[in-house]
């Protein structure tokens, strides 16, 4: 576990073109609980992650506009480009950490596995319900960060005509919001 500091997050961005940073508070069972997972996920994949404990590293979560503990940063270059907040699962920080996703493979008693995105930006609390809604009902999803990928937010305001967040693409069908029903419906939840 490497502890950073602001002065050695801005040398690590600057010298790789990936970089994570995992702000936490010590103590809290979220933050150990995604610190562990974490940990894990890196060790497999041989990724360098830094950690900064937002009880004594004071400067970097203001710098970057980060009010929750704990939030994996994940920058491309110098760039902040996704925020993953809370504790998920071990396997959920290896697909984020590598960019690696699996493949599922269906009997010809299972249905195809849905493609779901969603479009959210760190502040929306919707968005968060909407994604906690997923993780409960184990719906794999890519989350896009609209707030720090303008390209995204673009291709987002294109596909629904509105710029409001959570917007989530199931299959090419858009739901704006969190509309449980329509979601169920589209994902055949019952």
């Amino acid at each position: 576990m490497k502890t950073a500091s602001l002065e050695s997050l801005k040398k690590a961005l600057q010298e790789n073109e990936k970089t994570f940073l995992l702000i936490y508070k010590s103590g809290s069972s979220q933050s150990d609980c995604a610190s562990e997972r974490i940990l894990e996920a890196a060790r497999a994949s041989d990724l360098t992650v830094l950690f900064a404990n937002v009880n004594e590293v004071k400067d970097i979560h203001t710098a970057y506009g980060i009010t929750t503990a704990p939030s994996l940063l994940e920058f491309e270059g110098t760039k902040l480009k996704n925020v993953i907040r809370g504790c998920q699962t071990e396997d959920y920080y290896r697909v984020a950490l590598t960019g690696a996703g699996y493949a599922t493979f269906s009997t010809q008693n299972e249905k195809p596995a849905k493609r779901v995105t969603v479009y959210t930006t760190p502040t929306c609390t919707w968005c968060n319900t909407i994604k906690t809604y997923f993780r409960e009902k184990n719906i794999n999803f890519t989350e896009v960060n609209v707030a720090a990928d303008q390209a995204r937010a673009e291709e987002m305001v294109r596909k629904s005509g509105q710029q409001g967040v959570p917007q989530t693409d199931i299959n090419g069908q858009v739901v704006v919001g969190f509309d449980k029903n329509r979601i169920n419906e589209l994902l055949g939840i019952r």
